[in-house]
Parts: structure tokens; sequence; C-alpha cells
């Protein structure tokens, strides 16, 4: 994988990944009998939740997958993910640059082994729930420390349960009415209902310093295109109400279910007024600072999806910080979306500044030109057709 197609897609898609460019160059793994086949049954038991009927698995459009074969193939690269972001690392640790079907570094066999290892702890003691995952010893680093650190302050022994027994304590705000202060907040419900497309032209600057123009379009209920300007053409994120796609000159990456979630959470046009139905439970604990502002964390759970956490300003009640994750076969992939920068345009508060961040990847869009109301083509939203399999991909097996 070349580092310019990934730097490209991780900024277009709004750190969703390096979906498309890892669709081009990412070959992995093929069966291997002895002791990997316990792992390939056990693992796949708690990899990600997602249905594999009429999928594809990865052994199917990939290379030399020996671990995770029987898994869909469009999780192949959502995992791959999870473990860069869980070791520090990037994909040529383990992989050969434009072969990444060999098995040449010896990093690559630890990494079966350790996905092996990882799948039997969770069977043998954790009744084959995903409690440990790469992160769990890694945290960052390709090197597990085994000594525990000396720090430069003494800390307190944390008391896990009193702890947990405090944060949970009574007291707190109710979620629901802290969630309808965040919709009074921006104008309330029948504000919002007056809204009917918003058009967006401002600067998204990420690595540092580097700038790219940025146009974005949204039409209610639920649609919404990014269109990212980059020296080689331009890159998109969109999602039109069914389906979302990413794409650079050349290549077009149709979302999986995982990656649709996010971009229909960021297309929900009325997203203050609809989030409260999109859980079915909530819970309140006082937040970090973010910003100097004092918050409120509000967390959102509903069975066999990921939470989706919440911080709002305990003063202004305005959403600050937004954190959702995606189910990938190896663990969470968190993506965070920090809120700034809030004006009012035509009787709602809008964010006109937010920063997009995943482990290792950041970027900040800045709004310069805000309309509201205006007419939108639907053109701007026809899904194009998906590119075909890779050159290189294998064909499916019969």
């Amino acid at each position: 994988m070349d580092y310019t197609g990934r730097k490209t897609i991780l900024v277009t898609t709004a750190l969703v990944g390096a979906a498309v460019s890892a669709l081009m160059a990412a070959r992995a793994q093929n069966p291997n009998p002895g002791g990997m086949q316990a792992a390939q049954q056990n693992g796949t038991k708690n990899l990600a939740r997602t249905k594999i009927e009429g999928k594809p698995k990865a052994a199917e459009q990939f290379k030399n997958i020996q671990i995770l074969k029987d898994m869909p193939a469009d999780q192949l690269i959502p995992a791959m993910q999870f473990m860069t972001a869980s070791l520090g690392v990037d994909c040529e640790y383990c992989h050969v640059e434009k072969a990444f079907d060999k098995d040449d570094k010896k990093t690559k066999g630890y990494a079966r082994h350790m996905m092996e290892m990882m799948f039997n702890i969770n069977k043998e003691n954790f009744d084959n729930q995903r409690w440990v995952t790469c992160y769990s010893c890694h945290q960052g680093s390709p090197h597990p420390p085994s000594i525990p650190a000396i720090t430069a302050k003494e800390k307190a022994p944390l008391m896990m349960a009193e702890e947990e027994k405090t944060a949970s304590a009574t007291g707190n705000p109710e979620p629901a009415r802290l969630l309808d202060g965040y919709l009074a907040a921006v104008g309330g419900a029948d504000s919002l209902k007056k809204i009917s497309s918003r058009v967006a032209k401002g600067t998204a600057t990420a690595f540092g310093d580097q700038k790219m123009a940025v146009d974005i379009y949204a039409k209610a209920p639920d649609k919404r295109v990014s269109v990212m300007h980059m020296k080689d053409g331009e890159s998109v994120t969109a999602y039109n109400g069914k389906v979302g796609w990413l794409s650079v000159p050349g290549r077009v990456h149709m979302m999986n279910a995982p990656e649709t979630f996010g971009a229909k959470m960021d297309a929900n046009f009325a997203f203050p007024a609809n989030v409260k139905g999109l859980y079915t439970k909530w819970e309140t604990k006082p937040g970090e600072k973010i910003d100097n502002q004092e918050t409120w964390l509000v967390t959102g759970e509903k069975e066999g999806e990921p939470p989706l956490r919440l911080y709002l300003d305990q003063k202004t009640g305005l959403l600050l910080r937004l954190v959702r994750y995606v189910d990938s076969p190896l663990g969470y992939n968190p993506t965070q979306i920090d809120y700034a920068d809030y004006r009012v345009a035509d009787g709602v508060k809008v964010s006109y500044r937010w920063t997009v961040a995943r482990p290792g990847n950041r970027f900040t869009v800045q709004v310069e030109e805000l309309k509201q109301n205006v007419p939108v083509d639907d053109a701007k939203f026809v899904a194009p057709p998906p590119s075909g399999p890779h050159p290189s991909t294998p064909p499916p097996a019969k």
C-alpha cells in the first residue's frame, strides 16, 4: 500500500480507514492445517457480529489467508485497521509493500500466532466472548510492556468496584433530560424541521498544515456528500439514505454495514431530534473536560451494537464530542468527533468546525460558507457503480 494512496483515503473518508487503497493492495493469508484450524473455528465465533450469508469469504477474495479465512471479505480491512492501531504500526510492519500475500516478514507469522492465542484465551476463559483483544496488551506499542512502570507522581490504586459505583451513583441528570436539552440548545425540533438542505464550503487541515478545499451537500432527511479536492482529483464520502460509498479517482468502494453505520449517523439531518430513539438504553456520568468546559457523558447502548458516547456541555447543552465505534473481527475501531464554533444559521445552531480523529490520524474541517434551504441536485446522491475486483485478486472459489 503506497503512503500517498493511504493518506488520501484516510482524509477523504473521515478516517473511516484506508478502505479503498487497502482494497487495491491488501493480500492477506490461505488454509494451513494444524493448530490454526482450532483457532479459526474458535475465533470466527466471536468475530464481528455480522451475518456472512450471501457474502464472499475473505479467502475467496484475498490471497494467502490462514486465520481469518471464513470471515466476510469486507471485514478484513477493518480487522487490519484494528491491529495497526493496537500496535501503533503501519501495514508494512507485517506486509511486503505491494505484495501483501507474501510471508517474507517474521512479524506476519507472529501476528497469526497472536490471533490464535487471543481467540483461544477468549474461548477458554471468557465463554468465547471478546474480552481480550490485541489492544488489551499492546496499547499502541509493538512490544507489550512486561514490567510495571514507575510513574513520576504517586498514584492511588484504582478500586474498580467503588469507581463504578461512584460513577453510576444517583444525582446525575437523567439522560432524557440532557438529550432534550441538547435538542433545545440547537434550536428545537420545530426549527430543525424548517431546514431542508445545507451546502457548506470550507477547508480541511490534516497531516500538520496541509489544507484542502471541502464541499459538503446535505439534504433532509438523511443524504450527505462530502467532496474533498485533492491534488490528484476529488475524493468523496457519501450516503444517500440507502447506501454509502467512498471514492478516489479510478476507484469506488461501497461501504459495508459497519462503515455505513457511521455515514448514516453523519447524514442524519435532524440528529439532535432523532438520537434519543437510536438506542434502547441511556445512562449519564460526569464527562471529561473539553476545551475547559465541563461535560456530561451520555452513553447509548443497544443489544448487538457498539455504544455511542455523547459529551454534552454542562452549561450550554451543546454536543462537544461524539465517540462511536465500528465493530471489526478483532475489536472496536473508534472514531472521535469534536464539535466547536457553533453559530446560529436560520434559527438553528450549527457547528462550523469539527475535528475527526482515529488512532494515529486526525483532521479538522473549518466551514467558511454555509447556506441552508437551497436547491441541491439529487444527482449528487446517486451512487456510482462499484469498482470491479482488483486485477491481482484471485477469482472466487468454485
